[in-house]
Formats: C-alpha cells, sequence, structure tokens
C-alpha cells in the first residue's frame, strides 16, 4: 500500500517543465492531488485533509510560499508527534449571545472555522457584531482566507491567534509571544476585498526557515540569538528569538492578542502552547478569536453611501502610486492560473520524501 501511494505521488507531481532557476512549474492540479495524499498517507482523515489542502493551495496560487507546501513537513511532523487528532470532529455551539463556540476537538484549526463559519454570519447579521472563538485547536494556516471568506458573506472581519512563543517581547530577550497574526477583511462593491494579514512579529517564523533552507542571511532587525545579540544566521535566530515589528508598538499588540485570543476565549497563551508542545515540534495548540461585523445591520439604508466613501479612501491610496495590501496575492493568482505553480527543486524533494 504505501509503495502504490509512492507511486501515486510521483505520479501526479511530476513536473512538467524546469525553469532557469531550477524549480518545478505544477499545475494547481497537481499540487492539490500531491498536498491531499500526503496528507491521507500520514493518516489525516479525509475532511480534515480537505480543509488543509484547499489552504495550502490557496497559499501556493496566491504565491505565498511560506505558508504553501513548505508547511507540509510541519504538518507531517505535527501528525507523527500525537499533538493533533487525526480524525477529529468539531462541534459548534450557539446560545442567545452573538457568541459562536466551536470545539476544535483537539484537531487542526481549518475545519473547526468551516464549520462555525455559517452560524457566525448568522450572529453578525442579527445583532450586527459577532465573535467566534475557537478552543482546543492545532492551528495551521495564514488568517486572509479565513477574512476573505466572510468578506465574501459580506461580512467586515477581523482574526487573530496566538502560537509558540517565538518572540521576544520589546525590550526583552527571551522568547515570550507567538508570532501572533491579526487579519482584517473589508468586502468592496466589486472586485477583491481590502484584506491584510500580518505576523505582530517582524515576519512569520516560515520566513526564517525558509531563509535557514536557502542558506540566506535574514535583513538586520528580525531576530536574536539565544544570548539577545542581534543576529542574521537562521539558525541561530531559530533557536534565539524573532522580533515585534515597530518595537513596543508591535510589542503591544502581540500582548493583546496573547489576551483576547488566549484567556479571553477560555485556551492558552503561546508560552503554555509551547509548554504542552514539550519538546515535538508541533504545531502550536491553542486557540483562535473571530470577530464579524454586518454592514447592513450598522448602516442600514446608509450603507451604499458609506461604503462608497470607503470606495473613494482606497481609490485615493491607490492613487498615490501605493499599493493596496493583499494586492500582489490578488495579481499571483492570476499569474498561476495562467502559467502554473512554481515549487523550488530541493521543496519538491522534500515533499515526494514525506511519502516514504
Amino acid at each position: 500500500m504505501q509503495q502504490a501511494q509512492t507511486m501515486l505521488v510521483a505520479t501526479i507531481a511530476s513536473p512538467r517543465e524546469e525553469v532557469p532557476d531550477d524549480s518545478l512549474i505544477l499545475s494547481e492540479a497537481e499540487i492539490t492531488k500531491l498536498t491531499l495524499s500526503i496528507l491521507r498517507h500520514h493518516g489525516l482523515a479525509q475532511e480534515q485533509a480537505t480543509a488543509l489542502t484547499e489552504l495550502i493551495v490557496a497559499a501556493e496560487r496566491g504565491e505565498c510560499p511560506s505558508h504553501g507546501v513548505y508547511r507540509l513537513a510541519g504538518l507531517v511532523r505535527t501528525m507523527k508527534s500525537g499533538k493533533v487528532k487525526l480524525d477529529a470532529r468539531p462541534s459548534v455551539s450557539v446560545d442567545d449571545t452573538a457568541i459562536v463556540r466551536v470545539d476544535a476537538d483537539s484537531g487542526f484549526s481549518p475545519l473547526a472555522f468551516n464549520l462555525g463559519r455559517p452560524r457566525l454570519a448568522e450572529k453578525a447579521r442579527k445583532h450586527g457584531i459577532a465573535a467566534m472563538a475557537i478552543n482546543r485547536c492545532v492551528h495551521f494556516t495564514a488568517l486572509w482566507p479565513e477574512v476573505e471568506a466572510l468578506c465574501a458573506d459580506g461580512l467586515v472581519s477581523m482574526a487573530m491567534t496566538p502560537s509558540h512563543s517565538w518572540v521576544a517581547p520589546a525590550g526583552g530577550v527571551k522568547p515570550l509571544f507567538g508570532t501572533n497574526p491579526f487579519a482584517f477583511g473589508w468586502p468592496r462593491p466589486s472586485g477583491n476585498p481590502y484584506v491584510f494579514d500580518f505576523a505582530t512579529s517582524m515576519v512569520a517564523r516560515g520566513e526564517i526557515e525558509l531563509h535557514r533552507q536557502r542558506n540566506e542571511p535574514l535583513p538586520d532587525g528580525w531576530a536574536i540569538d539565544r544570548n539577545g545579540k542581534p543576529t542574521n544566521d537562521a539558525a541561530a535566530a531559530m533557536s534565539g528569538a524573532l522580533l515585534t515589528f515597530g518595537g513596543h508598538k508591535g510589542s503591544a499588540l502581540s500582548t493583546m492578542i496573547e489576551l483576547i485570543a488566549g484567556p479571553l476565549i477560555g485556551d492558552l497563551t503561546s508560552a503554555q502552547s509551547q509548554h504542552f508542545d514539550d519538546g515535538a515540534g508541533a504545531a502550536p495548540f491553542h486557540g483562535e478569536l473571530v470577530i464579524a461585523l454586518c454592514p447592513n445591520v450598522f448602516l442600514k439604508d446608509a450603507k451604499d453611501r458609506y461604503f462608497e466613501s470607503a470606495e473613494g479612501l482606497l481609490n485615493n491610496i491607490v492613487a498615490q502610486g501605493a499599493r493596496l495590501p493583499s494586492q500582489r496575492r490578488f495579481e499571483a493568482r492570476v499569474r498561476t492560473g495562467l502559467n502554473g505553480i512554481s515549487v523550488s527543486r530541493p521543496q519538491y524533494e522534500i515533499l515526494k520524501s514525506l511519502t516514504l
């Protein structure tokens, strides 16, 4: 059986062409089949694997390699660690408040979000504002797919989550915070939504690992080593700590996310998630907070007028020559749809090894 699955992956992921930088070009369908087959090969239940695959492919489609197939090695490590329930069945509970609670059943977060999203949208349309607390989830994903999905529901939204304690607070020398991403989505009358998603650390930890794999130095100000000294060495940064963006401002935002996406929703901080991991090297285990706001309830008949005002603001940003967040990713989707998805040969070899 294992040999047959290995042969299947080799067939579906075989490259159609090579490009000058020694990368391979795969279609979206090939990336989908490869990703799904690896996850299923390591025992992840079909529904869980499908939800994860959708996000990995979305990241590759948008040329976001730090959240694409690169993540599969970490996912396999997490599955082997016993820190995630492979056949988890999330459950959604609601009451007469504006809060939706999703118990991820110690599974990966994407399926839990997918199941809770319709109830969150329902609550937001009723109350004007609603929140979804996802608990006991193993977090894997960028947050932009979630706020984009809520934009498609016509909702303004925010999402945030702690991670593992990889980041030092401003003025500190030891990791305490997670990368603690924060995302925001604003639906627009036509075209792509306004979306941003960023870690409150200088970069996502995946960017450090990609620099390590490529043997590239880190830019100044990204990280410190285990002695608290600035470093440009990715390996030293992995054993030291990342830094927050904007000094004390990023540190304060990171603290906020620790509090409202951890203790407020009855879940773990980044340091507690790291303790739970106990050296397994698995993905973070904690919670996520998603907040949705319904423009129809806030603005009623005045919605069109004020959304036109919002369009004026966004258009004036572009008119100055500035780029809106996520614009590059939206452009990349068109490009990869036409030209295929580029995967480096070292990354491709790692993917093949995951079927052994």
